[in-house]
């Protein structure tokens, strides 16, 4: 019998991207609910318990309420809310994190898919930790440039419908410091302090990349860039979705000596680069905020749980 998979708050962004993903696939069911029922909470209900899996695309406040009516012990719920990200009894939703965290998505019926910055962060800066090469008290910064489908329908609808020149230009936000994704950055990338943290959104749809620069002098005596290099390999060498670029090879890593944001963009793949010199580096992790940042997180996640093979309708893009 196919797993039955409900998906609360399939009008959303990151909704209507999952909902591609999962009509693509001929081994599930989904349940769906009726358009003048969407805001229903009793059919709502009926259809999270009728489930296997139910995705949560919804805000926070409306991701607890949901929560709160379960009843279905067997329910595996996948919320892509900030709600429960470092929940320690939620598993989050990065099977790459570190060692084990397969088994914890495995074992758990409540998994909190990541935010696209945080995902981009953390595998940037948590194989670093582990390695002993990044200290856990290290200041850092990162700023990210994204596209503009993150900020969902209003700031797609305002992009693609506007002709107000200052969206012509990318545009900060979140300068108080305070971006809803910093505690999961923090507590995932296992560091002491969170990050001063920058996003920016540019006039493009999809495609993200966290940038985070460092000083040799902050990482552990004797780093080198190559031996940063060598630790993300390490870290990553069985991973299908996570790439590893050369060090210093702009042939391979730019594109007529710039950068590609969108370089993985419709994939479920993150690239991961090294810049720099004997004395400062910039690291750099690439995916698509829509699908290893989104919606292909969330249903490499459900097949883990499900036991299905894991890259099931998901795509690398290794030759891409």
């Amino acid at each position: 019998m196919a797993p039955k998979v409900y998906v609360d708050g399939q009008s959303g962004t990151a909704g209507l991207r999952l909902m591609d993903y999962l009509k693509a696939r001929d081994d599930l069911e989904i349940l769906r609910i009726d358009e003048d029922q969407r805001r229903d909470a009793r059919e709502r209900a009926r259809l999270i318990n009728a489930s296997d899996v139910t995705f949560l695309c919804l805000p926070d406040d409306a991701s607890r309420e949901a929560v709160a009516m379960l009843d279905n012990p067997n329910t595996t719920i996948i919320d892509a809310s900030t709600a429960f990200r470092t929940n320690n009894d939620w598993a989050y939703g990065l099977p790459e994190l570190t060692r084990g965290q397969r088994e914890a998505i495995r074992g758990s019926r409540r998994i909190a898919n990541p935010g696209c910055h945080a995902s981009a962060f953390i595998l940037l800066v948590r194989p670093l930790v582990e390695a002993g090469l990044l200290p856990a008290s290290t200041p850092l910064s990162a700023f990210s440039l994204t596209g503009y489908s993150g900020g969902g329908k209003q700031m797609i609808a305002d992009y693609e419908s506007s002709s107000d020149p200052r969206l012509q230009s990318p545009r900060m936000y979140a300068l108080g410091s305070m971006h809803k994704h910093l505690p999961e950055m923090t507590q995932h990338g296992h560091l002491e302090a969170a990050p001063v943290f920058t996003p920016v959104v540019g006039n493009f749809l999809k495609g993200l990349t966290v940038t985070v620069p460092l000083h040799l002098g902050q990482m552990a005596r004797g780093v080198t860039p190559e031996s940063v290099v060598s630790a993300l390999k390490m870290h990553y060498r069985d991973e299908p979705f996570i790439r590893v670029m050369a060090f210093d090879d702009d042939a391979t890593n730019l594109d007529q000596g710039f950068f590609d944001v969108q370089g993985c963009n419709d994939t479920n793949r993150a690239d991961l680069f090294v810049f720099g010199n004997g004395e400062r580096l910039t690291l750099m992790a690439r995916l698509d905020n829509l699908g290893k940042g989104a919606a292909g997180a969330a249903v490499q996640c459900m097949n883990i749980a499900l036991g299905l093979e894991e890259s099931m309708g998901l795509t690398s893009g290794v030759d891409a």
